[in-house]
């Protein structure tokens, strides 16, 4: 009859410990803890899409980005186009494979917390605005609804009085 000896484990563990996705710009602790510290580099989030739910691991370098804009931007190389794709979920932070080939509307969720990462993007767009002080400070700011307003009128309309101007 055979003894079992429990002083050695029956599996080893590997030389270097598996890290995580913890992120864009951020990496594991090299002590193999699970405090994080954030890389000089990559603090800073995509300013393309700003509602990126995921971030997408290219096929190329096997490096995080939030979009294909980003990738040309900090990569030389092309980006290479695969149609299996490896995404990361910023909202419950675990990583998760999807085929393109077969993509169905099941596959628009995080299979994890069920976000859904495919929407519409929002994009940054210019606007022009005026600042003013707080209104409940000071208040000429504010168009009064009693007065009854002339027609809207933009700057390129001539004035009523233009042509007396000699």
């Amino acid at each position: 009859m055979r003894q079992l000896s429990f002083s050695k484990p029956r599996f080893q563990k590997p030389s270097r410990p598996l890290r995580a996705y913890q992120g864009p710009g951020r990496i594991p602790n090299p002590q193999g803890s699970q405090s994080i510290q954030p890389t000089a580099a990559r603090i800073t989030m995509c300013k393309h899409v700003l509602n990126a739910q995921v971030s997408i691991r290219s096929p190329c370098c096997r490096k995080w980005f939030d979009c294909a804009e980003c990738h040309a931007e900090q990569e030389k190389h092309p980006l290479l186009q695969s149609f299996e794709l490896i995404f990361a979920c910023k909202k419950c932070k675990k990583c998760f494979r999807k085929d393109t080939k077969e993509f169905e509307e099941s596959d628009e969720y995080c299979p994890h917390c069920d976000n859904h990462f495919v929407i519409d993007a929002k994009t940054p767009k210019a606007a022009l605005s005026i600042e003013s002080e707080d209104v409940r400070v000071n208040n000429k700011m504010l168009r009064d609804e009693r007065v009854k307003q002339q027609g809207f009128r933009t700057m390129f309309d001539p004035d009523e009085d233009a042509d007396k101007l000699g």
